[in-house]
């Protein structure tokens, strides 16, 4: 799941919009759209038009935090975090068909997040970074393997966050992740599509040996 950030794209001095399209280009299927700072206006443009370019390709967008911008730019879904409207209230919002995922940082949050109305649990940070500061510490693998055996049992699929490198993610998917969400390492060479291929190789390799 490629992250765009709108801040990361700009300090990255990439276009959004431009972003959004190697993603798409090389290969992703699902995208989540994150601006923190971004004026609502100006979100929605955005989100429709990466929205419009999904749903060219067949493709997905899930809009971080704002469950208002994804239902007016039609987008599939809306993510949000410990700190934002609940998930029952997002749902509210966006619908029942709509997709609905929440980030977790510690057991109790995984045990109370698969009780809420969701379609996914994200879990993290598994390594440290600096592009998403969540106040906890990273988790590592081992907590990936314990959180992706709960989520089993509760028949939900887990997105693992946070320090994730092409280098990482095989061992990622192989403790049980169903999916990573990337932001900086997507950007980081200049090449967001052929990295964003490069990401769908191995991590399809990891799959197929997890």
């Amino acid at each position: 799941m490629p992250i765009l950030d709108v801040e990361a794209a700009d300090r990255a001095g990439l276009r959004p919009i431009d972003l959004a399209k190697a993603f798409f280009d090389g290969g992703a299927t699902l995208v989540q759209l994150r601006a923190k700072t971004a004026a609502s206006a100006a979100l929605l443009d955005l989100a429709r038009a990466i929205v419009d370019l999904a749903h060219a390709r067949r493709a997905t967008v899930i809009v971080n935090d704002r469950a208002d911008i994804a239902r007016l730019a039609g987008a599939d879904g809306v993510h949000v975090g410990q700190d934002d409207l609940a998930p029952a209230d997002v749902r509210r919002v966006v619908g029942g068909d709509a997709i609905v995922g929440l980030s977790t940082h510690t057991p109790d949050q995984m045990d109370e997040a698969l009780r809420e109305p969701i379609d996914y649990v994200a879990i993290g940070p598994v390594f440290g970074t600096t592009s998403k500061a969540t106040g906890y510490d990273a988790i590592g693998l081992d907590a990936v393997r314990s959180a992706a055996a709960v989520a089993r049992t509760a028949e939900r699929p887990l997105v693992a966050i946070g320090g994730i490198t092409l280098e990482r993610a095989p061992a990622v998917i192989e403790a049980g992740a169903a999916c990573v969400a990337v932001i900086n390492d997507l950007i980081i060479t200049g090449d967001p599509q052929g990295r964003t291929r490069e990401f769908l190789r191995r991590l399809g390799a990891a799959d197929a040996n997890s």
